[in-house]
């Protein structure tokens, strides 16, 4: 199952999504600038092979609800992502406020 909810983050919208998958869940906080999302996100390819693409992205891994998403810390980001002050470490709800 996927399921797709708007997400109000201190009086910005995302847009929540989870993809239900045999033994674990795809989780992620987009808008139209960038995303956070659980582990599976290879942020190295985006940063390598798509770097002309500038992907503002992030990941953060042993998550497995979309609050748990908001409140993990980031474990990698994209090159792109630093532009918005994007660090490793920095609490995922405090990412997306920066690309709002």
């Amino acid at each position: 199952m996927i399921t797709v909810n708007p997400l109000d983050v201190d009086g910005i919208m995302f847009t929540a999504i989870r993809v239900e998958l045999p033994k674990t869940n795809l989780l992620m906080i987009t808008n139209e600038i960038g995303y956070i999302m659980c582990g599976a996100l290879d942020v190295d390819l985006l940063s390598e092979k798509l770097k002309d693409r500038k992907i503002i992205a992030a990941r953060a891994v042993g998550v497995r609800t979309i609050d748990d998403l908001l409140s993990a810390k980031l474990e990698k980001i994209t090159e792109a992502s630093k532009e918005y002050g994007w660090e490793v470490g920095m609490v995922g709800k405090e990412a997306l406020k920066r690309i709002s």
